[in-house]
């Protein structure tokens, strides 16, 4: 009955045209209206335009009384069937999966924070972190991957806690996500409008501010498509930076800069290779995690996937490049370009260019002009992650709507498949970001840099404990992984290694909140009052999420999903998995050797 609830009504326009199809002598289709019947005359751009803002006619979310209808209980199976039947447009293609892939998490946590974290652990620790954290995320890539192409449902990994944890652990992961990028929005707007203050501009900040807002709730209500071509742009420039800056690394680093002289692995002996011990690794691991936050946005976007079965494959192994390529190989051209005793290092804010060690290497090598160039790119990598916290946070909050987990407001899907409630809703608290202009911009800003913190490692964490719940109860329930659409390249295992290590990332965070390591002049925090805020802006996530799941828990008594109860057919874009994947394999038998290599990793 439940599923029955949630059926969308379909229509075919071919049964409710007034119009019907002739061939002229050519053959060519002409469209002729029927005798008598009325043809609508087509209405104007204006009219047009509002009625895309209408709620789709053929979308419905939660009835009333479904889900949570005795105030107690949570129906998981009504839950998985609202999100699967989401009126959301399906528009996005592969190279737009490609792109968010690519350039996701691309941004300031590599341009800028990564020279927090060569100051505070010195090269060597980057390089161990930074790759650590990389194993890490391809592995849970890779479970996503493999269940956002079996179910591309909205809402994903929160959908998953809900289907395959528990419904209470999924409406905290989903308000836990969502709360990371409502606050993401407003400090990525007054970061780009910090990136401007590089030229010294006498604009006021606030001006850059709205204009900033401006273009980002644009991009958004463009829909799907203006998100997708948006960060295709955008993730294009940004490869071609970091390319471009290891090209010109390697240049320096043997001495072929402006100011010439050999460098080479100086740097790694004077001052060092490690700074503050043990303590600086865990700190530049904590640190790496972060700058990873927003990979996951590829199994968001599934629900929106034209066709997620051969999009998403793609897409996920795209990781591994840009782990190898983008983070790795810089990084370790940073580490030998800047000494992690550079004072400019630490700047005011994790978004100053002027301590980005990328713009650092440039100004140290005597190349004039192309630190400008650096700070455009950073400025558009800050707008882009701005861009997708408005798309991050409105589908999550949609998704939750429609499992009755969120106001059902949020599940409002116009015409075009925006969910516009929560697009508003994500914008208008983008409007925090004025708070530049104010006295009290700094607490501000340190305690909504606190809430989103942890964000990313809940998530992390959550798919892949997903994936592993999913595998048991695949395997429980009947089934062999041969039926899977795509198998994650790492397995459960792979899920495993992927969990423990989000753990490890919590234990690490935890003991450098409680401890933090010194400062570049080598003074501590002291003092109860300062330790006590330095660990809750380090760990105020935690307890947040822990609220959030123990009082749902209590109000509705949610089961914790066992894997012979599971519901694994709902959802699923593609039923006859055994006929596509032969198609495939004909397919696969035409490749040359260098295509079936290819493909292997992408």
């Amino acid at each position: 009955m439940a599923k029955e609830a949630f059926q969308m009504t379909k229509v075919d326009p071919a049964m409710s045209s007034p119009e019907s199809s002739s061939l002229d002598s050519n053959g060519v289709g002409h469209t002729q209206p029927i005798y008598d019947d009325k043809v609508e005359p087509r209405a104007s751009v204006p009219r047009r335009i509002v009625d895309s803002f209408r709620r789709d006619p053929h979308s419905r979310v939660t009835p009333s009384g479904v889900v949570g209808a005795n105030g107690a209980v949570f129906d998981a199976e009504a839950a998985a069937q609202a999100t699967a039947d989401s009126p959301l447009a399906r528009k996005l293609k592969g190279r737009h999966l490609q792109m968010i892939a690519i350039g996701g998490s691309i941004g300031t946590g590599l341009f800028v924070a990564s020279g927090k974290s060569l100051s505070n652990g010195g090269p060597a620790s980057v390089l161990i972190a930074y790759s650590l954290i990389g194993i890490m995320l391809f592995c849970t890539v890779q479970a996503l991957g493999e269940m956002a192409v079996l179910f591309p449902v909205a809402g994903s990994f929160s959908a998953y806690s809900t289907r395959f944890l528990d419904p209470a652990w999924g409406f905290a992961m989903g308000w836990n996500y969502a709360m990371q990028w409502l606050v993401v929005l407003p400090l990525e707007v007054v970061a780009a409008a910090i990136t401007v203050k590089y030229w010294n501009s006498k604009i006021s900040p606030a001006a850059w501010v709205a204009i900033f807002l401006t273009i980002i709730i644009s991009i958004n209500l463009f829909g799907v498509r203006g998100y997708g071509e948006a960060e295709f742009v955008f993730s294009i420039i940004k490869v071609v930076a970091v390319v471009g800056f290891i090209v010109l690394g390697i240049i320096l680093d043997i001495g072929g800069g402006p100011n010439g002289g050999y460098i080479g692995g100086k740097y790694w002996h004077n001052p060092g290779a490690f700074h503050n011990g043990f303590k600086g690794l865990c700190s530049v691991f904590v640190t790496a995690a972060f700058a990873f936050a927003g990979t996951e946005l590829v199994g968001l976007a599934a629900a929106e996937t034209a066709n997620p079965r051969k999009s998403l494959p793609t897409a996920v192994k795209q990781v591994f490049w840009r782990i190898a390529l983008f983070y790795i190989v810089s990084l370790t051209l940073v580490g030998l370009l800047v000494p992690y005793s550079d004072p400019r290092l630490i700047g005011s804010s994790n978004s100053d260019a002027k301590a980005s060690p990328f713009v650092i290497a440039i100004e140290n090598a005597g190349i004039t002009g192309l630190d400008s160039v650096m700070n455009v790119v950073i400025m558009i990598a800050v707008l882009s992650v701005g861009n997708s916290s408005i798309y991050g946070s409105s589908r999550t909050l949609a998704a939750l709507a429609e499992q009755g987990q969120a106001p059902k407001m949020f599940a409002y899907i116009d015409r075009k498949g925006r969910p516009l409630v929560a697009i508003v809703f994500a914008s208008a608290l983008g409007f925090l970001a004025f708070l530049a202009a104010s006295s009290k911009e700094e607490q501000a800003f340190l305690w909504m840099q606190a809430l989103s913190g942890l964000s990313s490692i809940f998530t992390w964490g959550s798919i892949c404990l997903c994936h592993i719940r999913f595998r048991r109860a695949w395997k429980k329930q009947g089934r062999t992984i041969d039926q899977l659409a795509f198998r994650s390249q790492a397995g459960v295992l792979g899920s495993w290694v992927g969990f423990l290590f989000n753990v490890l990332v919590l234990i690490a965070q935890f003991w450098t909140g409680i401890a933090p390591v010194p400062n570049q002049d080598g003074t501590r925090v002291t003092g109860a009052a300062a330790l006590t805020e330095n660990f809750f802006a380090a760990y105020l996530a935690v307890p947040i999420v822990l609220l959030f799941y123990i009082v749902y828990k209590v109000l509705y008594k949610t089961p914790f999903m066992r894997s012979k109860d599971m519901d694994l057919n709902t959802g699923i874009r593609q039923l006859d998995l055994r006929e596509l994947q032969a198609e495939d394999e004909v397919e696969k038998a035409q490749w040359p050797k260098w295509k079936k290599a290819y493909k292997l990793f992408c």
